[in-house]
């Protein structure tokens, strides 16, 4: 399966600048859910839709990766119509896999998880839902929360769609996961803030 990662976006609620390549320990922020991308088993291509917003990423991704990772500039400011675009661009008319440049807490294992739901699901999409509570825990303020049969949900930025049919509404899984990675998006200072700690804890743990 591909992956697209979707990099367009101005990032104002963060407001440091391009979202993408804002440090985070000194890696920028793309660069680790690349990296989770890389490690996992389920993915072969991975793309990076970027747009006249965000310049300062598509340079950064010339430079590190070499066309290892390829960037589709889009035409910005419409995130459906951004993904509709960059998969038609790619030429993607299979499954393929829509991700958020600002989740960095995810690794491979998360990601190839995903996939192996998605094949069990049956259905031609499947979206990624954090509990709210999850993200209470994390002390994270979720702009948008749906509720899924009396449990209020969050939308975690993780999408499998059918590449085929990319301009039409397709049904889709709900698939709930208590993993905090999937909850932590970084949208404003103190999201940074949290991942950051976070991290820094896990790496304490293991040495």
């Amino acid at each position: 399966m591909d992956a697209i990662i979707m990099a367009g976006g101005l990032g104002s609620r963060l407001g440091m600048g391009e979202k993408p390549c804002v440090s985070l320990l000194d890696k920028p922020l793309i660069t680790y859910v690349i990296d989770a991308l890389h490690e996992a088993s389920g993915i072969d291509k991975v793309y990076v839709a970027v747009s006249p917003a965000t310049p300062l990423t598509q340079s950064f991704l010339k430079k590190k990766y070499n066309g290892e990772v390829r960037s589709i500039m889009t035409g910005g400011g419409n995130y459906v119509g951004d993904m509709i675009y960059a998969v038609k661009e790619a030429a993607i008319n299979a499954p393929v896999m829509i991700i958020m440049a600002d989740l960095p807490l995810l690794n491979g294992k998360h990601i190839d998880y995903v996939i192996e739901e998605y094949e069990k699901c049956g259905k031609p999409a499947m979206s990624v839902f954090s509990p709210l509570a999850v993200c209470k825990g994390l002390s994270v303020r979720p702009d948008t929360v749906f509720n899924w049969g009396g449990e209020l949900i969050v939308p975690s930025g993780v999408n499998i769609i059918d590449g085929s049919n990319v301009e039409q509404e397709q049904d889709y899984e709900s698939l709930v996961s208590q993993e905090a990675a999937f909850a932590l998006n970084i949208n404003r200072a103190e999201d940074l803030h949290r991942c950051k700690e976070i991290i820094e804890q896990r790496l304490l743990s293991r040495s």
